[in-house]
């Protein structure tokens, strides 16, 4: 694998710099009577090219390798796509370089090679450690076109950052009296109850005609079809019985000969007019074909590592051959000897999955539906000193299902540990974040879920001890002050966003 990946890297890299320039963020405006075909964007009314958007982008992913992952969460936003932290990365490193110009932000030249010393992956156990920066230099920057100018800059920039959310934060304040409530509020005890709407409870009130399943399918019927089925031949490479008690050392050349020769294997497949067949021959592989078989169900050959599924069916009649794949005590290389289409399902061989898709659908309708008013008849009955029993009963028989008592953070002085209750609800945590919003005697609105919706009645919060309010007071403080800032800072970016009035080229 890794003397293909050698064999492509500069085509590949050329792919990802492409690849991550077409998305653009999707609140800014386009005017591309302004703007050339060869430019990316325009940024405060100056060009960026798309040689320099790629640049950018490339930078992105060494700014990643160097271990700034502080500098690129600010920069590259909340995108979580590799094409859009692109893009957002793109714009804020311009935004970033313009404002610290115009603030006068210029840090030296010692602070630039301190903090290049000082990046993560030049650190060792003493601090700086020359060997990790020389082998930095070898295997990242000069493979991808990389200078020390390059690692130079990055450090320029998130010297810059910090200079700028640290006079952003000068002005953020810490009253006494919100960070006691917010601690008290994260570090009480709520005793609450939750009721639930499940789709589920609504499926015996759906009631399908013929001539909805048959609009259904006239609507899907491109999507109604039988799953692909493949057959697939492949060779493993193992450890003998002897091998396979290895430990340590030994084991990992014995796995490294298997490797080496399973990479052969594959530099073979590459060759121009190469036979799975013959190259098994060739290396005195015995190969084992699976019978044929759906991506929903492996054939038994296949399902000891969940690798070999997936990669079966992401072979093409275009490309056959595996890279050799690790399983547990050895390698597998897969062909692709057959597939059988998918075709599209008839009405009847349709019907069942159309009825299910329907009720599920239709129920999770109900019980959204139904929940918005059945926790307002909630909150109006219990405002009016109702019995809870009575409000439910109201609101359409609904039950209310106490939860174990719960704080919405740890306790700054206590260590997150496994032995967590076995049987917390799945939903405990949508349960929490909706506890968060309410003081006690409070009913929630209504908050739907993946099968249907919550509601959340909040019965009393009993106040953490005082004394170790006192005890954990500075470190509470410093993460509350720490959260504000941020929240400061990216109300900051989103204003500078508006001011660099960005404008994306049409692609």
């Amino acid at each position: 694998m890794l003397n293909i990946l050698r064999k492509h890297r500069n085509w590949l890299m050329i792919v990802i710099a492409v690849l991550a320039l077409p998305f653009c963020i999707y609140f800014v405006k386009t005017d591309p009577s302004m703007i050339k075909s060869d430019q990316f964007a325009r940024i405060y009314g100056r060009s960026v090219s798309t040689i320099e958007a790629q640049r950018d982008a490339r930078l992105l992913g060494l700014a990643g390798a160097l271990g700034m992952s502080d500098f690129v969460a600010d920069l590259a936003g909340g995108a979580t796509q590799q094409g859009e932290k692109a893009v957002e990365f793109i714009i804020n490193l311009n935004i970033l370089r313009h404002e610290a110009a115009q603030l006068g932000i210029q840090p030296t030249r010692s602070e630039i090679v301190d903090a290049v010393r000082n990046l993560p992956a030049f650190r060792g156990p003493s601090g700086f450690d020359a060997s990790n920066y020389d082998e930095f230099a070898g295997k990242v920057l000069s493979p991808n076109g990389f200078t020390d100018e390059q690692v130079e800059e990055l450090a320029r920039d998130g010297l810059c950052l910090n200079r700028i959310k640290e006079l952003i934060s000068i002005g953020v304040p810490i009253p006494e009296e919100e960070t006691k409530s917010d601690y008290e509020q994260f570090y009480g005890k709520n005793f609450a109850s939750v009721i639930r709407l499940r789709a589920a409870d609504f499926l015996k009130e759906i009631k399908l005609t013929d001539d909805d399943v048959k609009k259904y399918y006239d609507v899907h019927k491109a999507e109604l079809k039988t799953e692909e089925r493949r057959k697939i031949e492949f060779v493993r490479l193992s450890l003998t019985d002897e091998q396979k008690k290895l430990t340590g050392r030994e084991r990992i050349e014995a796995l490294q000969k298997l490797a080496d020769r399973a990479n052969d294997f594959g530099q073979a497949l590459l060759e121009k007019g190469a036979d799975f067949n013959q190259v098994a021959a060739k290396f005195q592989l015995p190969i084992q074909t699976t019978g044929e078989f759906v991506a929903s169900k492996p054939d038994p050959k296949l399902t000891a590592d969940p690798q070999l599924n997936q990669t079966a069916f992401r072979l093409t009649t275009q490309e056959p051959n595996s890279d050799p794949i690790q399983v547990a005590d050895g390698f597998c290389i897969l062909h692709l000897a057959g597939i059988v289409e998918a075709r599209p399902l008839t009405l009847d061989e349709a019907k069942s999955q159309i009825v299910d898709s329907l009720k599920n659908s239709r129920a999770r309708e109900w019980a959204v539906g139904k929940g918005p008013k059945a926790a307002q008849t909630l909150r109006e009955d219990l405002k009016d000193k109702e019995p809870l029993s009575f409000a439910l009963e109201q609101a359409g028989g609904l039950k209310a299902e106490k939860v174990e008592p719960f704080k919405l953070a740890d306790d700054i002085d206590e260590k997150k540990t496994a032995d967590k209750p076995k049987n917390e609800p799945p939903d405990m945590m949508a349960i929490k974040n909706v506890a968060a919003e309410l003081q006690p005697g409070d009913v929630s609105d209504f908050f739907p879920t993946g099968d249907g919706g919550i509601i959340v009645l909040l019965e009393k919060r009993e106040l953490p001890d005082p004394a170790k309010y006192q005890e954990g007071k500075a470190a509470f403080e410093e993460r509350y002050l720490r959260t504000k800032r941020e929240i400061a800072f990216n109300e900051w970016l989103r204003d500078r966003q508006r001011a660099a009035d960005v404008q994306f080229a049409k692609g």
